[in-house]
């Protein structure tokens, strides 16, 4: 949970005193809850449908209501149909706390119906279907929804993108709107404010509803670029409830004539016969719109003056059909590029700007008469919740978590052809993989061995474990027997919540941190907004034998342990503790914590030096970087580095040190043996993880707030690429055997890149 800047991806969260916080643990309010997050997939839709029809008879008992103080995967179902119509603006938790009940009493309101903010079936069938005692008037008046006062699109127009939505549908919409001069920002996937402006001013320009709403018509003139003749007939006569949850199967597209990535049917099959006819697909014709399909159809649209969107509408359909197609040789076209990659002239001229609080004086960042003492207020680093409260916070995680199509699903992209000649910090990146599955990475690590292993934390509860093929190796579950290990008084099974990993240097153990532990004895946990005087649970770290991927020891550490790294002599393994505002340092031999070292507020990330000397620990609630000798475990500043510090690198030589300044959207570079900052370089939005290149000539950066990734070249820190990918980028890694970078996206899934 990573964010001190609650980065609102879809503008439409609040953030009010009231949170979901009664009986249920902080970190659960943090993220929804991804594996209840519809699929769209056929068989999952009719399975839902069949489950809210048996559910709805049952809730006809208000005995089997739902109601304040239950936590199931109903009401993560009622909160996400909350969300959809605009009366829930926090993350789906699965529990129901009085902000849920609140916006149940406000949609009962709404709609005509007993407002006692318990769900029968009568509210539940208003939800699904909109209620017939509702009047558009009254539901003005009250819904909270960001639409309320636009006209909606006509009843017989099918709603297809709307504000909230984040899929890589809204990517290609945006690109038509770049493409035909009516947006200017970034290409993020996000349909925010800006998009939602942005598709007012298109439909008003071209004689259409200013409603917002994407619907049939307007990617019908998107895709055209004409103006529609509108009549009496073509506006709406009802408005109709435009935020009613959508989920839409990608067997059949909303319109036959539209085909997009995720659609399954006998169209795609002529469509791939004709790119493979014209040089465009080399893959087999599966009737799949897979991420092969979409990246040729990307290609056949540039060679023939269209809309390089990706989605097969009238005017590409048309071309491939042609008799006549324009004799354009693929192998005329630029370099292959999968359509996530911006090109340069649509990179961000100027990058996002965070509305933050402006940042303190590095001089007035002091900590009490000893240095390594917390402080009772550490400085507000970036957006604060509105929160009334004395007490240290801090967070590390966006309560925004949306999702990626499961089209995605095991998608491959066909991989360049990379020059061996060609210097690796002038080649571009190009996505070759996107695994996704029953996954919320928090971070992806590489054993040194060709095993990758994606922490999962609290949502799944897993380590899953990849190969160089990208194929799923095992998933490991969090479950383990403390007693087993010596801790007598934990009885049974507990789950954890794995954060971060870290490998032995032979690759035999990987060290993973858990947020948190879950199992009586555990009544204290820790959350993102903390202090050492809360007393919060400690929580444990668990080592894991990569020969037989099962966990075999686990260790005691301080509360909320985030950041693992181990020595490469493999003697001590250091853990930042989130919450205790310590290190632990952890005796490999004796398999224990030996020593607790006090830091201050928020340590996160760790670099140790090759001669397993000194370890450096980014403290994220200043603007310092604790520099720990291994040897007698004092401890010497790196002082005004900059705004919130999170993540550090070392470079091969051992002479620079790399920090991502998450307060600041800058990487720092740091001359070790003069123990000064050189240089910085904005990269994006919240910049989070980074990871070198084995030759250190490279480093990828993370931009979890713009949803993109940056590649810098060391020598002189210029970021010579910057790539759009999903939702909430968090972790990464990198192979020197493939010189492929993993990248682990919080929303569900982890993309492979080539460089």
């Amino acid at each position: 949970m990573d964010t001190l800047a609650y980065l609102h991806l879809a503008e439409t969260y609040e953030t009010s005193v009231s949170s979901e916080q009664e009986n249920i643990a902080d970190s659960d309010l943090c993220y929804p809850e991804l594996n209840w997050i519809p699929e769209r997939r056929g068989a999952f839709m009719l399975f839902i449908s069949c489950a809210f029809g048996i559910s709805s008879l049952g809730w006809a008992n208000p005995a089997q209501a739902l109601k304040k103080g239950e936590k199931n995967s109903q009401v993560a179902s009622l909160q996400q149909k909350l969300q959809a119509a605009g009366y829930f603006k926090q993350a789906v938790t699965g529990y129901f706390g009085p902000v849920t009940e609140a916006a149940v009493i406000q949609f009962q309101k709404a709609n005509g119906l007993k407002a006692d903010g318990v769900v029968g079936s009568q509210t539940l069938a208003a939800l699904e279907f909109g209620s017939p005692t509702a009047t558009p008037s009254s539901a003005a008046k009250t819904k909270p929804s960001v639409t309320t006062a636009k006209k909606s699109p006509s009843p017989s127009s099918q709603v297809i993108l709307q504000r909230g939505d984040l899929s890589y549908e809204v990517m290609s919409l945006q690109r038509k709107l770049q493409a035909t001069g009516y947006f200017e920002q970034p290409i993020t996937g996000d349909f925010n404010a800006a998009t939602e402006a942005a598709v007012i001013k298109f439909q008003k320009a071209h004689g259409l509803v200013g409603s917002g709403i994407v619907d049939t018509r307007t990617l019908t003139a998107l895709e055209s670029g004409a103006s529609i003749n509108t009549s009496a007939s073509s506006q709406p006569t009802t408005p109709a409830v435009v935020n009613a949850p959508k989920l839409r199967s990608p067997n059949t597209s909303p319109n036959t004539s539209l085909l997009r990535r995720g659609d399954i049917n006998s169209q795609i099959k002529f469509i791939q016969q004709q790119l493979q006819a014209s040089g465009y697909f080399e893959q087999s014709i599966t009737g799949s719109f897979d991420a092969a399909t979409e990246v040729a159809v990307v290609k056949f649209q540039k060679a023939h003056g269209l809309i390089a969107d990706g989605i097969v509408g009238p005017k590409t359909l048309a071309a491939m059909k042609s008799k006549f197609i324009k004799s354009a040789s693929p192998t005329s076209q630029p370099t292959r590029q999968n359509s996530v990659v911006l090109d340069k002239s649509k990179q961000l001229k100027t990058p996002i700007k965070e509305q933050t609080p402006p940042a303190p004086k590095a001089n007035s960042i002091k900590f009490a008469s000893d240095p390594t003492q917390p402080t009772n207020q550490p400085p507000q680093l970036e957006n604060p919740p509105k929160e009334k409260t004395q007490a240290a916070s801090a967070s590390e995680d966006d309560f925004t978590q949306p999702t990626i199509e499961s089209s995605q699903l095991e998608t491959s992209v066909p991989k360049d052809n990379i020059s061996k000649t060609t210097p690796s910090h002038l080649s571009k990146m190009t996505l070759t993989k996107v695994i996704s599955g029953k996954i919320s990475p928090k971070s992806v690590v590489h054993s040194g061995n060709g095993l990758f292993f994606a922490q999962n934390m609290m949502y799944n509860h897993t380590i899953t474990v990849y190969n160089r093929q990208h194929k799923l190796v095992k998933v490991i579950p969090d479950k383990v027997d403390l007693s087993k290990f010596g801790y007598s008084k934990f009885k049974g099974n507990y789950q954890g919540a794995p954060v971060e990993a870290s490998f032995s240097q032979d690759g035999k153990y990987a060290w993973i941190s858990n947020y948190q532990m879950y199992g009586p004895g555990f009544n204290n946990p820790g959350s993102d907004k903390c202090n050492p005087s809360q007393k919060t649970d400690k929580s444990f770290l668990y080592r894991i034998n990569t020969d037989t991927l099962e966990i075999d020891h686990v260790v005691q550490v301080g509360s909320v342990p985030k950041f693992v790294a181990t020595s490469n002599d493999e003697r001590l393994v250091l853990v930042s503790n989130w919450c205790s505002w310590d290190l632990s340092v952890v005796d490999t031999a004796k398999n224990r914590e030996i020593k607790r070292i006090q830091l201050g507020p928020y340590p996160r990330g760790i670099a140790i030096d090759a001669a397993s000397n000194k370890a450096y620990i980014a403290v994220m609630g200043s603007y310092d970087i604790a520099k720990v000798d291994l040897k007698n475990f004092s401890v010497k500043w790196l002082k005004n580095i900059g705004n919130a510090p999170r993540h550090l690198n070392i470079d091969p030589t051992g002479n620079y040190l790399y920090a991502s300044l998450n307060g600041e959207g800058k990487i720092a570079k740091i001359n070790l043996q003069q123990g000064k900052l050189i240089d910085k370089v904005s990269t994006g939005n919240a910049p989070r993880s980074m990871v070198l290149s084995d030759d250190g000539q490279r480093l990828y950066v993370v931009n979890y707030g713009d949803n993109t990734i940056s590649k810098i070249r060391t020598n002189d820190m210029k970021v010579v690429q910057k790539i759009t990918v999903g939702a909430n980028p968090i972790g990464i890694t990198y192979d020197p055997q493939t010189r492929e970078v993993w990248v682990a996206c919080y929303s569900g899934n982890i993309m492979v890149f080539q460089d």
